[in-house]
């Protein structure tokens, strides 16, 4: 006989999705409410994404990601302007309308991404760990924050970060063709959204017909059709860039002005916007009279230079952005600690740094406890990260891996244990 706890009724997931939905919509109201609509109509929209998703309901297509016409672009992937750029077609280009249902949209999958980090955190070390993590999410203030303060893919990055870590523990339990071909398509949908989750896929497989599959037989081909049906998502925009800019561009075009910025002579921890086509003029000119494959080429070469004639100072960059990125944002956090007089700054910062000492205890009590699902989880903190200590460290870049943190963190006080394969359902009636 299964003994209730009286603490069961906090272990829903639906009261944890209203919670979670309620607070972001609060939150976002209350934003609104105090600034001017005039500016919300427009300048959430002035950014890269906003960019090309206004030539894009304004028929230029793909394109013109600094709001003059510069033509085609493979600035970005393509997932998100497009999604922005149809609700700019619906409720019109820089209106209030199309500000809110934007809003909506990530809010939406801000509050959805407790759907596969419950299902993940459950198979990892039960009920307990799934509340928890779902629960920690749901008042994460960098999850709210982001839903309204700036219109990039960075809620729905979360929502496929978190999908795609309850898949792989899934799917790596199946012999089911149909469901590895699945776990390719959520692969090519994360890749045509954010480009640098690439970084997790070697990883991943590597883990699914390695260590995962040492207790059955994995067929070969199972995980060559999941990486099958992950490029053929991507082939249709690697041949439209082709054919555009004559040149292999995969995914997108953006490494070497990232690295650029980040690696350069007057280079700092925090970027403050410098050197970049969206606010140097300069840089927008040269940017529109090379051409973009020409212009990142460039960029991508100067910064390869200086960052090898200039060892001493990309340590003191890498280290600077590795605290940044765990600090959420502040590359001095004792300091801006005891500077600020915001008790929500305060907040938001200790928040943050008690989620990244959580990520680390978490990784050593999973690791102690022998737990089978240690590596797929730790891969993304240990890996992703990389990408932004090398090039930009912005607050927004954590957001993919953000849900895996709220797990890891969790698992430090809960604890993780290993549910047995195939047994996922039955771990949902553990006490709590």
């Amino acid at each position: 006989m299964i003994r209730r706890s009286p603490l069961r009724p906090l272990a829903s997931l639906p009261l944890i999705l209203l919670v979670a939905f309620g607070l972001r919509l609060g939150f976002a109201w209350n934003y609104q409410r105090l600034a001017p609509r005039q500016a919300l109509r427009v300048i959430p929209f002035l950014f890269e994404s906003g960019n090309i998703a206004y030539s894009l309901a304004t028929g230029h297509g793909f394109a013109s990601p600094f709001h003059v016409d510069t033509g085609p672009t493979a600035w970005t992937t393509p997932v998100y302007p497009l999604l922005l750029g149809g609700i700019m077609r619906l409720f019109g280009p820089y209106t209030f309308a199309s500000y809110i249902a934007a809003v909506l949209l990530n809010i939406l999958f801000s509050t959805l991404v407790c759907v596969p980090l419950y299902f993940a955190a459950r198979r990892i070390g039960g009920v307990r760990l799934a509340a928890a993590a779902c629960w920690l999410w749901a008042v994460f203030p960098n999850a709210i924050l982001l839903t309204y303060q700036s219109l990039w893919e960075t809620s729905l990055a979360a929502f496929l970060g978190a999908t795609i870590l309850w898949a792989t523990l899934r799917v790596a339990e199946t012999r089911s063709r149909r469901a590895w071909c699945g776990y390719g398509l959520l692969w090519g949908l994360a890749l045509m959204t954010n480009a640098v989750l690439l970084a997790l896929l070697p990883f991943l497989l590597w883990w699914m017909v390695g260590p995962a599959a040492s207790r059955r037989a994995v067929q070969p081909a199972l995980p060559l059709l999941a990486l099958a049906a992950a490029i053929l998502c991507c082939v249709p925009w690697t041949v439209r860039n082709y054919v555009v800019f004559h040149s292999f561009v995969p995914l997108r075009s953006i490494l070497g002005l990232q690295l650029w910025v980040g690696n350069n002579p007057d280079a700092k921890v925090i970027w403050l916007g410098g050197q970049h086509p969206i606010h140097d003029s300069a840089e927008r000119r040269h940017y529109i009279e090379v051409g973009e494959i020409a212009y990142m080429r460039e960029k991508e070469n100067a910064a390869l230079r200086y960052m090898v004639a200039h060892p001493r100072h990309e340590a003191e960059l890498i280290g600077g952005r590795f605290v940044s990125f765990w600090a959420g944002g502040s590359a001095a956090p004792v300091q801006d600690f005891l500077r600020s007089r915001s008790a929500w700054f305060r907040y938001v910062l200790i928040f943050n740094i008690a989620v990244a000492i959580g990520t680390v205890l978490g990784i050593a009590r999973l690791g102690r406890a022998r737990n089978l699902y240690l590596f797929p989880v730790a891969v993304f903190p240990l890996v992703l990260p990389w990408a932004y200590y090398l090039t930009l460290s912005l607050p927004r870049y954590r957001h993919p891996i953000d849900p895996v943190l709220m797990l890891l963190a969790c698992a430090t006080v809960v604890g993780g244990h290993t549910v047995p394969s195939g047994h996922g359902i039955d771990a949902s009636n553990s006490e709590i």
